[in-house]
């Protein structure tokens, strides 16, 4: 997986209850750099579900292996717990616009899937006003082979451009195991740091998945080579292709005011 890039992991070096703005128009979308985060070692977005509003507190979206505890072992789902951590907001070229700080770890997770999504200190108002930043909105349909993508990472801000090359039924690394990950064509040749970037669909401006992974030495299943098991248990590798996790089934996990509640129904995400 794109892992953090510190120590043995190191891969290289408005306020009230108005509804937030929808993406733009397909004709007018721009993938680029607005409402990206720089972590200390990974990439990742501010990020809205659709019933937030701009009294909320924003979402940070980066994956499960970027939290600063450690990487989630298989089977293991954090949820509320206490975080001071920082991220770089960045403006639309890349440039530094200031430091947004969570207060919570909301979920993380590397079973099924790998992400983490922390609550930030501050409304997306606030940072509207503070610094002229909307969120990126998480869609709620299932991508689709053949669509255009954006990885946008905000730790190299750096944009790769591919295609959705298809969908791995289950994705194996190491000791975890990834459901329905989305497989890039050779376009999007991630490396370490741009773990937890906003996979953002092109057409529509809104972010579809987070990039995790690539198979780097053409291994299978090991960590940092990711192999794709199917429905019959056939095991197939893609060396020098990435992958990402799917995000469309983060928002019916998400009641009004962005409080998580894995109870809900249509919410899939694993529970502690």
């Amino acid at each position: 997986m794109k892992k953090p890039l510190t120590g043995a992991l190191c891969a290289l070096t408005l306020a009230g209850a108005t509804a937030l703005a929808t993406a733009a128009p397909a004709s007018a979308v721009t993938v680029n750099f607005a409402g990206t985060v720089a972590l200390s070692n990974c990439s990742g977005s501010l990020v809205r579900m659709p019933n937030s509003v701009d009294a909320d507190p924003g979402l940070i979206l980066t994956n499960g292996h970027c939290l600063e505890t450690g990487m989630p072992a298989a089977g293991q789902v954090i949820t509320n717990q206490a975080s001071t951590r920082s991220f770089t907001l960045l403006n639309s070229t890349g440039g530094n616009l200031g430091t947004v700080r969570a207060n919570r770890v909301l979920y993380s997770t590397m079973t099924d899937t790998d992400v983490t999504l922390y609550r930030l200190s501050t409304s997306y108002a606030t940072i509207k006003s503070r610094y002229g930043i909307s969120p990126l909105t998480v869609s709620t349909a299932h991508p689709v082979a053949g669509s255009s993508i954006k990885v946008v990472s905000g730790y190299w801000k750096k944009i790769y451009s591919c295609s959705v090359d298809g969908f791995a039924y289950r994705l194996k690394e190491g000791g975890w195991t990834f459901k329905d990950a989305v497989r890039y064509t050779s376009g999007c040749n991630i490396i370490g740091g741009t773990s937890g970037s906003p996979v953002v669909d092109a057409t529509s401006g809104q972010v579809v998945a987070v990039n995790n992974t690539i198979n780097e030495d053409g291994q299978s299943c090991t960590l940092n080579n990711p192999c794709e098991v199917d429905q019959n248990g056939a095991v197939t590798i893609h060396p020098g292709i990435g992958y990402a996790q799917e995000t469309y089934t983060i928002p019916n996990c998400f009641a009004p005011g962005n409080v998580l509640d894995l109870t809900r129904a249509g919410c899939v995400l694993p529970r502690p």
